[in-house]
């Protein structure tokens, strides 16, 4: 799919993530430039993480990041066997991926209108990297932009921009 990145036969940029169920990363790389966390904690609008929703469902998604950058995400999960006998089976989740404009090349984007950036699943890299302070998700405080904790007030997070 990628040529081994050839010279004389450039193949797709392509994002490989493998997380278990709990949101750990087992494998990981980034050609395509998506950037991904070392240790899991990413962000859980990506397609990787509900695809545990529908076990052996491909699923794709375009997802977009705070700087505007689009990627073309596919994921699906697989189950594997246990380590012994009366072992529990694992669950796991692969995500595959390129930047949108190499979208073409995957036989999963032709019903994906990659047109319509309204239809794009924003996401971030990690909620404590994230800027968007509106997500309904975020799990965490953002390190880099200040923010105000009010347990008395019931909001879409409980962490809500700061006020100047």
């Amino acid at each position: 799919m990628t040529t081994l990145n050839r010279p004389d036969a450039r193949g797709v940029p392509l994002h490989m993530l493998r997380v278990d169920i709990a949101g750990n990363n087992s494998k990981r790389f980034s050609l395509s430039g998506l950037p991904i966390p070392r240790h899991g904690g990413a962000c859980v609008r990506w397609n990787v993480y509900s695809a545990f929703m529908e076990p052996g469902v491909l699923k794709a998604q375009v997802s977009r990041l705070p700087d505007g950058m689009a990627y073309f995400c596919i994921a699906r999960t697989v189950r594997k066997a246990g380590v012994g006998y009366g072992m529990p089976y694992r669950f796991l989740s692969i995500g595959l991926g390129c930047e949108v404009r190499h979208a073409n090349e995957f036989v999963y984007s032709d019903t994906i209108d990659l047109e319509r950036p309204e239809h794009f699943q924003e996401i971030g890299v990690s909620c404590r990297t994230c800027e968007r302070m509106d997500c309904t998700q975020r799990a965490s405080p953002p390190v880099n932009m200040p923010y105000h904790l009010d347990e008395n007030v019931r909001a879409h997070s409980p962490y809500v921009a700061a006020l100047d």
